[in-house]
């Protein structure tokens, strides 16, 4: 199969789950304990039930739950994600407005755990009885065994009370001027800590898994011939074992790309970053239907996409899937 047609047959599936998933969640969340209405009046200091009956209405929240879904996926069909019962703003721009943010902070952290994890793994696979493959070992396992959330509490103690050298808080500084070379260096500096957080986790995978690859692939038989030609270690061993042992690697950089972009929603309600998982957080506990959905809807749509990009590196990267 080309590459085009294996592009197009994903695009179709793709299509497909997309609309099974706005459908599972919307039954999901509406499924879930809590009125929004009840939360809207608790917020606003109280409501009369002639207000709250009104305000059900003009939400559709009246109306059976079959027919809001039709409403629902029919506006969804046409890119309207409706209005956010809380904030009174429509959710996608609302999610618009908090995109770049993710997105800077979940592709900083995956591109960081990938490069430096397989990194890593490399040099632990070379020696893998040495010292440096021990302490990879070590140090990965403690990555992997650390919540997300915990390592982002660790690191906010440490670089605001102990080492006081990092911000641990918001995008911006409050004197922040908002353009030009010394805003991209303020929102780098506040970006450390949690590309940081999110990416020591899977770092550590990266590392196992590199390790682990890179070890099955320099004893395998081409390997033993490339070294018989004589060629330099160097050559074989990033020329020759590190394309063939980039293949799982990859294959679970697209598969984890949903639990990364979960992980965000933690790392984002720790360090206050402005992106989609704080959105989540305050729309889950004010129960805003629509802009939870809006962001579950943008996730999956992210991890479907991320998924179609991997099975076209996977084909770029393993010449064995192209000939077939």
């Amino acid at each position: 199969m080309s590459l085009a047609r294996a592009v197009a047959s994903r695009l179709i599936q793709g299509l497909a789950l997309v609309l099974a998933v706005v459908v599972l969640n919307f039954v999901l969340v509406h499924a879930a304990p809590g009125d929004p209405v009840e939360t809207i009046a608790g917020a606003s200091g109280g409501m009369s039930e002639e207000m709250m009956t009104e305000l059900r209405k003009q939400y559709g929240l009246d109306k059976p739950l079959y027919v809001q879904l039709g409403v629902y996926v029919g506006r969804v069909v046409t890119g309207d994600l409706g209005y956010s019962y809380f904030f009174n703003l429509p959710v996608t721009q609302m999610i618009g407005e908090r995109v770049p943010a993710t997105l800077l902070l979940v592709l900083s952290a995956v591109l960081s755990a990938f490069i430096i994890g397989t990194g890593l793994g490399v040099l632990s696979a070379r020696k893998p009885n040495g010292v440096l493959s021990q302490f990879i070992t070590v140090l990965s396992m403690v990555g992997f065994a650390a919540p997300v959330f915990w390592m982002g509490i660790m690191l906010v103690i440490l670089f605001a009370s102990v080492l006081p050298i990092m911000p641990v808080s918001g995008m911006r500084s409050l004197d922040s001027s908002g353009g030009g070379i010394g805003d991209i260096v303020d929102v780098a500096h506040h970006l450390v800590l949690p590309t940081l957080t999110l990416a020591l986790v899977y770092l550590a995978q990266y590392s196992r898994l590199a390790r682990s690859s890179m070890l099955d692939v320099l004893g395998s038989d081409f390997i033993r011939t490339a070294r018989a030609k004589g060629l330099a270690d160097r050559v074989v061993l990033y020329k020759h074992a590190l394309r063939n042992a980039l293949l799982p690697v990859v294959t679970v950089l697209g598969l984890q790309f949903g639990n990364v972009m979960a992980g965000a929603i933690l790392v984002e309600t720790v360090f206050n970053w402005p992106g989609l998982g704080r959105l989540a957080f305050e729309a889950v506990l004010r129960r805003d239907y629509p802009t939870i959905l809006g962001v579950l809807l943008f996730s999956s749509i992210v991890v479907i996409v991320m998924n179609l990009l991997t099975d076209v590196a996977y084909r770029l990267i393993d010449p064995r899937i192209k000939a077939s």
